[in-house]
């Protein structure tokens, strides 16, 4: 029998490490959608959450927080109220805590401008406890051993550097990364390379000096921020010297729907009713509701109207070109000072070249690919005939029953419009959709939420439930002895 040598005692087997407890929720992303479902946890005392983010911080759309430009749902659409009125982290509990309540009540404000929004989820993000900002997500993957998610990330520095690394399990996944700028497969080149500013309308404030010292602007884009971009460059611009296009591929400068029954595309009770429509119809209605979600505020046309009227006052017309029913089809860069679009008229079928010293590009955003988070889970992912991942009435994805079949769930925010509707990114419904997350999850009803809200019946079946009318507490006379 062998014993060590003298003066060199026994090195003890280190001790086992065991991981973390499982977090019961870890979202990924911090944008509004989860910030509201972080505001919604926050009083569910045994949920175990936490979000990450790459960014250092919170900010929303910061190059589009154009002065005087609205949100376009009213104020009641923050992050909570709609599920939760009561709730700490209101918007009018914003005000309150900012001491500008009776401001806004006399201000009469139903819609409030975009920096005013931005501002109030800095003050819930920076209230919020289990925020992460400077956590970059890396990967996902399910651990069939211990019946856990594994989430990969990068802690980053204040450079966006690489700092450590750390691995978090838990039961459930909420993914929140939102959408990116939308460039056309023509335009990428141009953005890409240095000289002449040619940038998407996300970047529109960071660049809008060196875009009106440009001689020639171009906005291409006709929806809501193709709109208030134009209004923007066209009120700095000086009187009969203007020389502005603006291109979009819709046949109008179209109004949003905004009628009362219109919005009630933005339900739950129309959530619900898209879902369970077949797949091919479900894809034809989201082209076709274009005028739902892609439209301009009327307020907003009005504003364009006004100020090309101002200028007519003292005779001729401003130097400014409208055109609807464009399409970019090429675009290049003459020398180092110039862009030349190449254009076509869908209705006339006709074709032309316009030279322009600056171009804004307010071409949308699209949702985030999910393939480069989910990759670990590929194998367990059910997908549609387009291979989009398939999600159920819970905001969840259709997994494997040998995820699922233990509990665990991973649900999304935002990345839903094919299955759900062009609800998916509008902000009203923010706070039921985090309210439905929470009570799949725990499995209980937190949040109560309406059997019905909208007055439309958008299917033949089943019969829409009228909720019971509430009944008055009925007073009882006291009988007086003797009598």
């Amino acid at each position: 029998m062998s014993h060590p040598p003298t003066g060199h005692p026994r090195t003890p087997n280190p001790p086992r490490h065991e991981p973390d407890p499982p977090r019961d929720l870890v979202g990924i992303g911090i944008g509004p959608f989860n910030l509201s479902l972080a505001a919604l946890a926050h009083p569910l005392t045994a949920l175990d959450t936490v979000f990450y983010e790459q960014r250092p911080g919170f900010d929303w759309h910061p190059g589009l927080l154009i002065d005087g430009a609205t949100v376009q749902v009213p104020f009641l659409a923050d992050l909570v109220t709609l599920a939760d009125p009561a709730n700490p982290w209101s918007f009018l509990n914003y005000l309150k805590d900012r001491d500008r309540l009776f401001p806004f009540y006399f201000a009469e404000r139903f819609h409030i401008q975009r920096a005013e929004y931005d501002a109030y989820c800095r003050w819930v993000a920076s209230s919020l406890p289990g925020l992460h900002f400077g956590h970059q997500v890396d990967a996902v993957r399910w651990n069939p051993e211990r019946e856990l998610f594994e989430v990969d990330f990068t802690q980053l520095d204040s450079d966006g550097e690489a700092e450590a690394l750390g691995r978090t399990y838990t039961r459930n996944i909420v993914l929140g990364v939102g959408t990116a700028p939308y460039v056309p497969d023509p335009l990428k080149p141009l953005v890409e390379a240095p000289g002449v500013p040619v940038i998407h309308a996300a970047d529109y404030l960071t660049h809008r000096d060196t875009l009106l010292a440009a001689e020639h602007i171009t906005v291409v884009g006709s929806g809501q921020t193709g709109a208030e971009v134009f209004l923007d460059l066209l009120r700095h611009r000086p009187a009969g010297h203007e020389k502005l296009h603006w291109l979009g591929r819709s046949e109008a400068f179209a109004p949003m729907e905004y009628s009362k029954l219109g919005l009630e595309h933005f339900t739950p009770d129309y959530t619900r009713y898209f879902h369970a429509l077949a797949e091919p119809v479900r894809d034809r209605l989201v082209d076709s509701q274009w005028q739902l979600h892609k439209g301009i505020d009327a307020d907003t046309i009005a504003a364009i109207h006004d100020e090309l009227y101002r200028r007519t006052m003292h005779g001729g017309w401003p130097d400014a070109v409208l055109t609807p029913g464009v399409r970019v089809r090429t675009a290049g860069r003459i020398a180092t000072t110039k862009v030349e679009l190449h254009l076509e008229h869908l209705q006339q079928n006709t074709r032309s070249r316009l030279t322009t010293d600056a171009v804004v590009l307010a071409t949308g955003y699209r949702e985030r690919p999910l393939g480069r988070i989910l990759a670990g889970l590929d194998p367990y992912l059910r997908r549609d005939s387009a291979e989009r991942p398939r999600i159920d009435p819970q905001f969840r994805l259709v997994l494997d029953p040998c995820v699922t079949g233990s509990g665990c769930q991973v649900y999304v925010q935002n990345a839903e419009v094919h299955t759900h509707g062009v609800g998916a990114p509008d902000l009203g419904l923010a706070a039921w959709r985090s309210a439905t997350i929470l009570n799949s999850l725990t499995g209980k009803e937190p949040y109560p939420l309406p059997d019905r809200t909208a007055f439309t019946t958008f299917g033949l079946d089943p019969q829409p439930q009228i909720p019971p009318a509430r009944q008055a507490a009925r007073t009882l006379t006291p009988l007086v002895e003797g009598r």
